[in-house]
């Protein structure tokens, strides 16, 4: 029996590295002879590096960067063997990378995001994996193009501080010391958020207030990402604003669509794309995946759900072992031939998390059990 192996992390209790080898030592307890292919997945977002790194052998290089607030911090990415680099954008500009305190959209700057993409430029990568997602900003990219050499004017040819609200100042741009590489190298913007730039789905009304912006500042961020965009068009940037997902990472999808000509995906299609997936599901004879909590979401554009599709399409069976379930319909179960969640009892969540390879382990274990018991009867 070839078992492909193929979950995302649990957030906040393991990588998705580590939920592979928690179901294969449940299921090797049962079936010890059985053939298992380990394929972490990500959809893009935190945890994509670690997956793609893993499964095409890529080396991490760490870069000391500017945080959201222009701290100097330690970020890493990842550079592969063809010449593409992988970076997540979070490493450089996440909101885990502040205090609740401290978040703050008006002043928070993606400059980190460009000085990642500039080393990897200089390493002389043809290709970069974007991963979007867990930004602490809202700067349409202000801060990473500046990193890359775009210079910002207000009406006094002053240049711009960094952060969303120094987006409603901006009157000229100049491209004149912007990075040669950026224009030779294709980037591919793994992505699952549709919003626009600006409007009521926008940015800054959809992201803003978990960044920390007020109902006053979601309302200036919004009118200066508008101004933004229409003095890039000014300047001969094709117009990205309405485009789905330019409101990425507070407009960081607008800006690496208007100034790097990126092309945004959904997430999970890069990664299975990358991973080469759905050759690996017709290998195989079973499909086990997972993730953290399987809901409603689930089915849209995250793993669990979109390697179900897969599976199901080829008339392999899924199982799904995640930490919880809550609020499928009864369509979205059938995805799966099996769902089961893993927490074993009723504890504390920081003994769930703590937990969580064990609880994995032992749910596998259980589950290859009753597989095997449902062999042998007749």
């Amino acid at each position: 029996m070839k078992i492909l192996i193929a979950p995302d992390s649990f957030k906040e209790s393991l990588e998705a590295l580590d939920v592979c080898h928690a179901i294969q030592a449940g299921f090797s307890q049962v079936f010890p002879d059985a053939g298992y292919k380990l394929l972490p997945m990500a959809d893009g977002g935190e945890g994509t590096s670690a997956v793609l790194s893993y499964v095409l052998g890529g080396r991490w290089k760490e870069v000391r960067v500017h945080d959201p607030l222009m701290r100097p911090i330690s970020a890493k990415y990842v550079l592969l063997p063809d010449a593409t680099a992988i970076i997540e954008i979070a490493q450089a500009c996440g909101l885990h990378l502040l205090t609740v305190a401290e978040r703050n959209p008006v002043i928070a700057s993606s400059y980190g995001v460009g000085e990642l993409i500039a080393d990897a430029l200089n390493e002389g990568v043809k290709r970069i994996i974007i991963g979007l997602g867990g930004s602490a900003t809202n700067d349409a990219g202000l801060g990473m193009l500046t990193a890359l050499g775009m210079t910002f004017y207000d009406s006094d040819e002053n240049i711009l501080a960094q952060g969303g609200g120094s987006l409603a100042n901006l009157q000229r741009l100049e491209a004149t010391s912007f990075h040669a590489g950026v224009l030779e190298t294709v980037f591919e913007v793994a992505c699952d958020v549709t919003n626009p730039l600006y409007g009521e789905s926008g940015a800054s009304a959809i992201f803003g207030p978990q960044k920390g912006a007020s109902p006053q500042q979601v309302n200036d961020l919004d009118q200066a990402l508008h101004h933004f965009a229409a003095i890039c068009e000014q300047h001969g940037y094709q117009d990205y604003q309405k485009i789905s997902g330019a409101g990425a990472a507070g407009g960081l999808g607008y800006a690496l669509m208007s100034f790097c000509q990126a092309e945004l995906k959904s997430g999970f299609d890069t990664v299975a794309k990358v991973t080469n997936l759905s050759q690996h599901i017709a290998d195989a004879d079973l499909v086990i995946t997972g993730e953290g909590k399987l809901d409603a979401q689930s089915a849209m554009g995250k793993v669990a759900g979109s390697i179900s599709q897969v599976a199901k399409a080829r008339h392999t069976p899924v199982i799904a072992i995640c930490g919880s379930v809550d609020s499928l319909e009864p369509a979205q179960s059938s995805q799966f031939d099996v769902i089961m969640p893993s927490i074993q009892k009723l504890e504390s969540i920081d003994n769930i998390f703590k937990n969580a390879y064990r609880n994995i382990e032992t749910t596998a274990a259980n589950i290859a059990a009753a597989i095997k018991l449902g062999q042998s009867i007749k």
